[in-house]
């Protein structure tokens, strides 16, 4: 089967899905709950609700890693055209320890990092070791990050990973978790934290979102 995308049409598939998401991007309002605001810090949050970032302050200090697949350039192109900056790194031992000390750098030099802990093939909800392991080196804490709207715009894809988006005029919030630092912590008893601290904002975001009407968020931040 011939692929729909390939090397000699990538670059235009790129600008149109860019030039979409330009037009979402209009559409799109993200208030913020409870950040932490530290720095820096690495990011989780589900590889569902990867496109949260979006919502996450001082994009040209946040550092988002995308596979060197093939598609992956599309969307590293998409997030360069948003302002993040792209790290690239493989699935593969080689490629996994080049990342790795790619990001480890950013820490250090004071930027954060956003990193998608059951990604990039899951199981869902299913904690990798990544993100755990670049805190302990880089002595930063771990913020988990969740977004929620109860806009009809806001849906959910039948994908593996129930990715989140919204499509059409849309009013979301991001709500942050309680850093978590790993001293004196095993892995196992962080990876536990970042499950637990997701689930819960997952399972609080409902409420906090109403509150957020009440408080009239959107607008205050729009000032």
């Amino acid at each position: 089967m011939v692929r729909l995308i390939n090397k000699d049409n990538i670059k235009y598939v790129t600008n149109v899905i860019c030039f979409l998401m330009g037009i979402q991007d209009k559409m799109t309002h993200i208030a913020e709950y409870n950040n932490p605001g530290i720095e820096p810090c690495v990011y989780v949050m589900w590889h569902g609700n990867q496109f949260c970032i979006h919502g996450i302050p001082n994009r040209n200090k946040l550092n988002v890693l995308i596979s060197t697949s093939f598609d992956g350039n599309i969307v590293a192109g998409a997030c360069e055209f948003f302002g993040y900056k792209v790290r690239r790194g493989s699935a593969n031992r080689k490629g996994a320890i080049s990342s790795s000390i790619k990001m480890l750098e950013c820490l250090k030099s004071g930027e954060n990092v956003a990193i998608m802990p059951d990604g990039p093939r899951g199981p869902l909800h299913d904690v990798k070791r990544g993100a755990i392991v670049l805190a302990k080196e880089a002595k930063v804490p771990i913020v988990p990050v969740h977004w929620y709207s109860d806009n009809f715009t806001f849906i959910r894809l039948k994908s593996w990973d129930k990715m989140t988006t919204p499509l059409g005029p849309c009013w979301l919030l991001n709500t942050y978790g309680d850093p978590i630092y790993t001293d004196g912590k095993t892995e196992e008893q962080i990876a536990e934290e970042i499950k637990q601290s997701l689930l819960k904002l997952e399972q609080e975001a409902p409420e906090k979102y109403k509150e957020a009407k009440e408080q009239k968020l959107w607008k205050k931040q729009s000032r």
